[in-house]
Formats: C-alpha cells, structure tokens, sequence
C-alpha cells in the first residue's frame, strides 16, 4: 500500500539531518523540500495505520492517545475534523483505507433517525457536529458548534468522491445512494421558507464555530441560512441525482430535489468583495476565525472554479485574504485547509507558503500535526494540499501541475489518483512538465490539462497512456 505513491520534491541532501534540525532550520527561513515530501509520505504512513477495513474510522488523535483523558475525548467532529482526515484517501491511492469512514457514515443512520424525528419532525437521519463510537448524532452544549444538523450531509460528500474515484455500480446502488438519499430527506422537510425573501433556508443555522454581530451591534449565533448549510445541500442534492440517474431510479424524487434547488438561494458576494458566511452580511465576531466554512464550495466541494465562476472564484481569494489577514490559520488544521484553498485557486506561491508556515508554527519534532494540542487532521489535511498542487480532477478534467510552485522546479510523483479511475504518475523539470504516463483502470475517456493545453482521449481499461511535456503521446500500451 505505502509503496503505490512516491513523491521526490528534492535532490534528497541531507536526507540524514533529523526532523527537529530540519523544522529549526525551516523556522530560520530555510527551504527544505525533502521535509514536505518527508511529511507527505509520513500522512499516508498515518493513514494505512489507522484506518483500515473493519476499523473505525481515524479520530481526532487518530489511534495515538496519551492518557485515559484526551483532548476532546478523541471523538469524530464532523463540522471539519474527521472530513479533513479522508481528503487524501482516494487521490494518494488508498481507496480501502476510506472504507472504515464510509462504513461509520452509514452507521450513523440508526441514532440518526430518531434524532431527525424527535428532535426536528423530519425524515431520513441528521447528524450534528460531533459524533463518537456509539455513533451519536443529536446537537448539544453551546449553539455556536452544537445547533448545526449538517454534520451526516457533509460526511455524505465521502460517499459520492468514492464513487467518483472508483465508479463502483453496486456500491452505488446497495449503499452509498440509499445513504445519501435519506440524509436528502431530513433537508427536504427541514428546509423552510425565509420569511425576508421566501427561499428555502435552513433554520435555526449556525456558521460552525463563528459568531456575528447583528444590526444592533449585538454578538449572535443563529440566524437563517448559513452560506455553509446551502453549500452541502447543494452538493447532497445534486449527487443524489446524478446517482439517481447513474442507476435509473427515483425519478420522482429527483424532480423533488430540482425544485428545492430552484428554490435555494445563490452564494452571495458582499460589499468588500468577499463570499458571505451568512445569508445577510453580518460581520463575523472573529474575522481571523479558523473555521472558514463558507468556502466549502471552493474546498471540499466543486461548485467554484475559475472556469465555471470566475466571480465566485475572485470573492473566494479575497474571502481567505481578509482571514489570514486577521490572524486566520493559527491552528494547524486550518492552515492545512488553507493549502487547499490556495491550490484550488491555482496559486502556488501561496499554498507553497502555507506549508511553511504549517512546518514553522503547527508542526511537532516528530512531524505530528498541533492544534494546539496534537490533532492528526492537520497531517492528512497537509498531504491532500500537496497532491491538489500537483493533480486536480475535481472540475471535469484531469489537471496537471496545476498549482506548481517555484520551490518545486524539479521533481516527479508516482501512482496518484484522479476521478474516473485514472493512476497519474509525472516528472518535471525547471517547472514545467516532462513526461506524463497515465493508467486507465476503468477505461473511461481522459480529458487532460495542462496550463493551456486540453486535449481528450479514448481509452480502454488497462491503457497505458503516456505524454511528453505538451501532452503529445510518446507511446501507448
């Protein structure tokens, strides 16, 4: 499993000089690129060693708990946390390391339930921010973390990505629509209208973490429609869909959710530029907040692109401006989320210098990710960072180097993974592509992109594909 990716970011000098010397010398402005591959190798390393087929899931800790008393009890938040934890599965091919976080997903259903009809009146299962090995779901504690009912929506996004990697059928049909399906339900008949502009908003919401000031200059939690909340909807709704209509099955409840979509309302820009967290412009309490959760469009999700919407797109880069401005990033696992951020906006300097940052402020000797204190979601969030710099499938083609940054003028990956089945591995030399070699285990069609460059190919399964620097095939097996 270790051995499917190979990632070199450097000549490999000093390989020897041990992890407190490197991270002391990164901390004096040093660029240590053998560090960055070292710590990418050592995520996956966590991964195959603590979430494996039959397991549960990786916590907050992982499986590495000091004491009998650990920081927040070594649950699973699912307002981020655990979420962040399984980015990287897929794309760094470890597909069945995913599975004890797909199989507790669906575990969530039983408590799930009863929760969505006793605590909301609704159908199908909800889940809120934490949850733990009995697999509870109901909101508890303050309502600035514990009112919010996304939590199984959002872990449902797992249940599409895996499918998306691996276009398995039946596990389409027999488990992962049935269980997106019912979590659509809770949100068809939680949804209400809002009563300033007659949408389909969730309510009471919450901005997971974060608080407002409202009109009066008053502090305030809840309101009716966090950006967050519509964006997983978005996404739950528009995937069971599209599973819908991968299996030729319920049609009519489709329609259902096409309708409550048109109903929704859009992302909204404020005056400053920026994507609003809330459907009204508040401004946030904590403007360096370490949750940016309103740009879950951008990261996980795929709902902003360059592309597609390039104004969004502007609103979102100015959004992670105005956070790191105010202090944002100081905890490790934002600033690994930030990473993402920053490759999806096809900014490599910036996701370069949030790596750096993540190795100079939240980053232990023996490379484990700090919250303060240790978390393991920083470490997974990290590798997924790096592997969005290099390889990005989330918008409809296969992208190549997209966020490559002048520190990484030379090197080479091996055995990645992008959507449709596609095993990507690459060299580049002074920053620009080399040689390209793609494995097509599904035998879907590759659209490929370079910088300017598209080009598409039909393939076969167990094609071997391989390019030169300007996508031209150099051979083929």
């Amino acid at each position: 499993m270790f051995k499917r990716v190979d990632l070199h970011l450097s000549d490999n000098d000093g390989e020897d000089l041990p992890t407190d010397k490197r991270l002391k010398l990164v901390k004096k402005g040093g660029v240590d690129n053998y560090l960055t591959q070292l710590q990418y190798q050592f995520g996956r390393y966590l991964m195959i060693s603590s979430s494996r087929p039959g397991t549960l899931p990786a916590n907050l800790q992982g499986i590495w708990v000091n004491g009998f008393k650990p920081p927040w009890n070594s649950d699973y938040h699912i307002n981020i946390n655990v979420q962040m934890n399984y980015w990287m599965a897929e794309m760094t091919n470890l597909s069945e390391c995913h599975q004890p976080f797909l199989d507790f997903i669906g575990d969530l259903r039983q408590m799930g339930r009863i929760t969505a009809k006793e605590t909301y009146g609704c159908r199908g299962f909800v889940a809120h921010h934490t949850s733990d090995v009995w697999h509870n779901t109901f909101g508890f504690e303050r309502a600035r973390y514990g009112m919010w009912p996304m939590g199984a929506a959002w872990c449902c996004q797992h249940l599409y990505t895996h499918y998306e990697f691996t276009e398995d059928k039946d596990y389409l049909r027999t488990y992962a629509y049935p269980v997106m399906k019912e979590a659509a339900q809770f949100f068809v008949d939680f949804m209400v209208p809002d009563p300033k502009t007659g949408l389909l908003v969730t309510g009471p919401s919450v901005s997971p973490e974060n608080s407002f000031f409202d009109k009066d200059g008053k502090m305030a939690t809840i309101s009716m429609g966090s950006t967050m909340d519509r964006e997983i909807i978005f996404e739950l709704f528009h995937n069971c869909i599209a599973s819908a209509d991968i299996l030729g099955v319920d049609k009519e409840f489709s329609e259902v959710l096409k309708t409550k979509l048109k109903q929704m309302p859009p992302l909204q820009i404020g005056s400053d530029g920026r994507l609003m967290e809330w459907v009204e412009e508040f401004p946030e309490e904590q403007p360096g907040h370490r949750h940016i959760s309103h740009l879950y469009a951008l990261h996980p999700s795929n709902q902003i692109s360059k592309t597609k919407t390039p104004k969004l797109f502007d609103a979102a880069k100015k959004t992670i401006e105005y956070r790191l401005a105010h202090g944002g990033g100081h905890t490790g696992w934002s600033r690994a989320w930030i990473i993402n951020f920053w490759a999806r906006l096809l900014e490599p300097q910036k996701a370069y210098e949030n790596i750096v940052a993540l190795q100079r402020k939240s980053t232990l000797p023996n490379l484990l990710d700090v919250h303060p204190p240790f978390q393991i979601d920083g470490n997974f969030g990290m590798v997924s960072g790096v592997t969005e710099m290099l390889l990005q499938s989330h918008d409809g083609v296969v992208n190549i180097l997209p966020a490559l940054p002048r520190e990484w003028a030379n090197g080479f990956v091996e055995g990645i993974m992008a959507r449709k089945g596609f095993e990507v591995s690459m060299e580049w030399e002074d920053g620009k592509l080399k040689a390209l070699v793609v494995h097509s285990k599904l035998g879907n069609t590759l659209q490929l992109q370079y910088g300017h460059i598209l080009k598409s190919y039909d393939t076969q399964k167990g094609d071997v594909l391989r390019f030169n620097g300007d996508l031209k095939p150099s051979d083929a097996s």
